[in-house]
């Protein structure tokens, strides 16, 4: 056994717990965006039904269309919560690069590059028995899984504004409709 192979060895259970509480907080992330899209679902369907029977005012015209907006805003950030846009890696990167690795065998995409387990076993083998790139290759795939909660937390913060002013809008309407009712019972005029 060579120093470099310890090395790589004692290195490799930190980055597997660096990966596993990466890919809890995006399991947690993606939860919280379907929640929150469920929610929105039954508020929209709510407001939908009940939406014929708003009169509207100026003040009640803008909180439509600021729900409307919103709404749609908060859809758009959550599926991307769900479905998150990232660039294109070029793989596995690092000190004395070689453009023959560029396919991380530990990723479901560069599994599936693979046309049989023969090739995939060979070229995992051949991965694994380089210290310095098996190490790279690691520390790329939490790289990679820090890059994807990042974006997936930016879009989770602003859907939940969006969420938020489409819920608060839709509340000013309601509000404002029982505003409406109410009044000429608690002010009569005559």
């Amino acid at each position: 056994m060579n120093n470099t192979s310890d090395l790589v060895r004692s290195n490799i259970a930190p980055i597997f717990h660096i990966m596993s509480s990466e890919q809890q907080i995006i399991q947690r992330t993606d939860q919280k965006a379907f929640t929150l899209l469920s929610i929105l679902g039954v508020f929209m369907v709510f407001f939908i039904v009940h939406f014929l029977k708003v009169q509207l005012g100026w003040f009640s015209f803008v909180m439509v269309l600021v729900y409307f907006i919103s709404a749609f805003l908060a859809i758009i950030h959550l599926v991307l919560v769900i479905m998150p846009r990232l660039r294109k890696s070029n793989g596995i990167v690092g000190e004395n690069d070689d453009s023959k690795y560029l396919t991380n065998p530990t990723f479901f995409g560069g599994i599936s590059q693979f046309s049989d387990e023969t090739e995939y076993s060979k070229y995992f083998k051949e991965v694994f028995s380089d210290d310095n790139l098996t190490y790279r290759m690691f520390a790329n795939q939490v790289y990679a899984l820090g890059k994807i909660n990042a974006c997936k937390n930016k879009d989770l913060k602003r859907a939940i504004l969006f969420f938020s002013a489409a819920i608060v809008s839709e509340l000013f309407i309601i509000m404002s409709m029982a505003w409406s009712r109410a009044l000429p019972f608690l002010f009569p005029a005559g």
